[in-house]
């Protein structure tokens, strides 16, 4: 999926929602183990279709698939092919946070790109440009680069300055990874609690998209985060998670979903509207 036809999505559907798929085992509501040979993957079937028309991307976190070894996996890929056979306008996200040597990092590109159609997955920068540009090698594809964080360990590393220019890690991070792509083919992470250090953020990457998580159960403001971070392509998925997908544990949990993903989705087609990016 381009650039162009992400904005074009969040248009139509006057929406830059990303619903994330963190699907925990251990709450799912517990109906679904009677009624289902494969339970997570109809919780994650339930709330893709109560949802989709209100949301432009999904974003299933591995680590919730990988603690389950194979089957896990499995559904992983049954969940990325049904939005793809059902949903294909919707930008897929794989919440993986990877990031290795240069030839490590082919094998992960190849994994998400080449043998699971994901449009992007998420990268740690930390270990530099060739741990980065194996993922960029592909058409289409996207690197989502971690550079400011939503948790409080945010501030053990990535608030360090410079001691002679005063730069924070964060900035070094943006800056230095320009090199690496283009506003294409590469976004980036930044969290919802952080939403102050956007305008410090546009400053250097003012076109690019961003990927934001901590709107919702962790405190973040989507309107402070449409205040400093909105562009003229919209330029932000904000991510929500347990507050979506977790809204009831009863019988009526896509029902709950998709109304309180509507209170997101409204939201933001006022912002929208307020910012002229709609009509």
């Amino acid at each position: 999926m381009t650039k162009q036809e992400l904005f074009e999505n969040i248009q139509r559907k006057k929406s830059f929602l990303c619903v994330g798929l963190d699907t925990d085992v251990n709450k799912i509501p517990e109906h679904l183990f009677d009624e289902s040979d494969d339970p997570i993957f109809a919780f994650n079937k339930a709330i893709i279709d109560a949802t989709a028309d209100l949301c432009v991307a999904y974003k299933p976190n591995l680590a919730f698939y990988e603690s389950l070894g194979l089957e896990g996996w499995e559904i992983l890929e049954r969940t990325v092919e049904y939005i793809r056979t059902y949903y294909p306008d919707q930008f897929i996200i794989a919440d993986a946070k990877r990031g290795d040597i240069g030839n490590t990092s082919a094998m992960y590109a190849r994994t998400f790109f080449g043998n699971m159609d994901f449009d992007s997955v998420t990268v740690a920068p930390y270990m530099g440009e060739d741990s980065v540009t194996p993922f960029l090698t592909y058409e289409d594809k996207w690197v989502t680069l971690l550079a400011l964080t939503s948790n409080k360990g945010a501030f053990d590393f990535q608030f360090m300055k410079d001691a002679e220019t005063g730069e924070r890690l964060f900035e070094k991070v943006l800056k230095t990874s320009l090199n690496w792509g283009t506003d294409e083919n590469m976004m980036y992470v930044v969290g919802a609690t952080k939403a102050e250090m956007l305008t410090d953020i546009r400053a250097i990457i003012p076109e690019h998209f961003l990927l934001v998580p901590g709107v919702g159960a962790q405190g973040g403001s989507l309107a402070e985060v449409a205040k400093y971070g909105l562009n003229s392509t919209c330029g932000l998925l904000v991510n929500s998670s347990r507050q979506i997908i977790y809204a009831s544990q009863d019988a009526d949990y896509a029902k709950a979903a998709r109304l309180e993903a509507e209170k997101v989705q409204l939201e933001m087609e006022q912002i929208l509207f307020a910012a002229e990016l709609i009509q």
